[in-house]
């Protein structure tokens, strides 16, 4: 009740900003977790409904624990999501690298690649 005495000053406006900084992140949060906690197959359902009510009742407590626990497993399972869709789109568009490669011996061919640029985009295409 101290900051409400004082009227609006450069500190109010200082102290909302933050509160609302970190009320944007601790949502945030709880949407990147519940988005991975919710398409994991590797825990059963009562896990995640305990994660659910540790994150509910404990709120940033809850989000430390997950991200401390389960930090490095959520980025290999955003990984392989992230490879999964690319392997979709190439399936759903008709990219293969087989394609593509095909294509590059063309350009060179042709002369509108030199071999320096061949080279980078064949070894760009092949990794």
């Amino acid at each position: 009740m101290f900051f409400v005495q004082e009227g609006f000053t450069y500190r109010n406006f200082l102290m909302d900003m933050i509160a609302i900084f970190a009320f944007v992140v601790w949502f945030w949060l709880l949407i990147v977790i519940y988005g991975d906690l919710f398409r994991r197959h590797d825990i059963s359902g009562w896990g995640k409904a305990l994660w659910v009510l540790a994150l509910v009742l404990t709120s940033y407590l809850g989000i430390f624990a997950y991200l401390i626990t389960q930090g490095r497993s959520m980025a290999e399972r955003n990984a392989e999501q992230a490879q999964r869709a690319r392997e979709e789109l190439r399936h759903i568009v008709g990219f293969s690298v087989a394609d593509e490669l095909t294509k590059l011996d063309q350009l060179r061919k042709a002369g509108s690649v030199t071999d320096d640029e061949y080279r980078r985009l064949r070894t760009r295409l092949v990794s």
